[in-house]
């Protein structure tokens, strides 16, 4: 596993449809958007083999988060950066290569509550 973070929107997107396996559906499309031109919210996707490496690990699952999460910090200046500043919002989707009936369990929006809600006005 190389890179595990791929972003979309604010005029750095990479990915496109050809590669869901790597990036989910919902990942691919969006970035696949992003480089037709269309207004997508810019954002960052964990590739699935991030998720099965986690799956698949044991004690190291510790270690796997925590370089997951500072390699995530350079993402989250990138987003500053492109959204100004503010309070982010997750928005947590599964990453299914094909959508599947029943996959609606995920978590959305983590962040957006009516404090927030101004800051997304």
């Amino acid at each position: 596993m190389t890179k595990r973070i791929y972003r979309f929107g604010g005029g750095a997107t990479e990915g496109d449809a050809t590669m869901a396996l790597l990036l989910g559906g919902k990942g691919a499309h969006l970035a696949e958007m992003c480089q037709l031109g269309l207004p997508v919210p810019p954002g960052v996707t964990i590739t699935t083999e991030v998720c099965q490496a986690f799956h698949e690990a044991d004690a190291s699952k510790h270690g796997l988060v925590v370089g997951l999460l500072e390699e995530l910090e350079g993402h989250l200046v990138w987003l500053t950066d492109v959204c100004g500043p503010g309070r982010p919002l997750l928005s947590v989707r599964s990453g299914a290569p094909v959508s599947m009936p029943g996959m609606m369990d995920t978590v959305l929006n983590v962040g957006l509550t009516s404090t927030t809600l101004p800051d997304w006005v």
